[in-house]
């Protein structure tokens, strides 16, 4: 299979999962995976169609791949960065979850879901008081409720220290 034949493959699979054809499109990315086991593009559409189907498990080995290779896009990689960290959360693995995420987070600092699945494995892993930081942090900064922005400087304040007290 030639490089045209690759992206149209890709391209394709890729539509079948969007338009809800996830096996199909499981089939179709695993055939390409043993026809580029180096591919780190494929690699991700792999383990995203493992993760709509339910087979986080199997996900994982797809992920890490992809995100051990090179060629993934800076988008690419941010959501492969996501779909690890949580698939590693929904599977219990709090701790890796909480390393991949933290690293996704500290390459891609504005992107709230990144943060928000940081938060929920924080809290996991017992660190309440971070994950309920950066959750208020994110309500501060993105929410586009009136009184949530009225009350920005102090709920930033309070994010910081929610046991200060006067």
């Amino acid at each position: 299979m030639n490089d045209d034949d690759r992206d149209s493959s890709l391209a394709a699979a890729v539509q079948l999962r969007t338009e809800g054809h996830r096996e199909e499109a499981r089939q179709r990315l695993l055939a390409l995976c043993a026809d580029f086991p180096a591919d780190a593009e494929i690699a991700y559409q792999t383990a995203w169609a493992h993760d709509v189907l339910g087979l986080e498990a199997e996900a994982v080995p797809f992920y890490e791949r992809g995100l051990g290779g090179t060629g993934l896009s800076e988008e690419d990689r941010r959501g492969a960065l996501l779909g690890l960290g949580s698939t590693y959360r929904v599977l219990g693995q709090y701790e890796k979850a909480v390393e991949v995420l933290r690293g996704g987070v500290e390459r891609f600092p504005d992107d709230g879901a990144l943060r928000t699945f940081l938060a929920m494995a924080l809290f996991n892993t017992g660190e309440h008081h971070e994950a309920m930081r950066l959750l208020l942090e994110l309500l501060a900064t993105s929410s586009a409720d009136p009184y949530v922005r009225q009350y920005r400087a102090a709920i930033e304040h309070y994010a910081r220290d929610l046991h200060e007290t006067v």
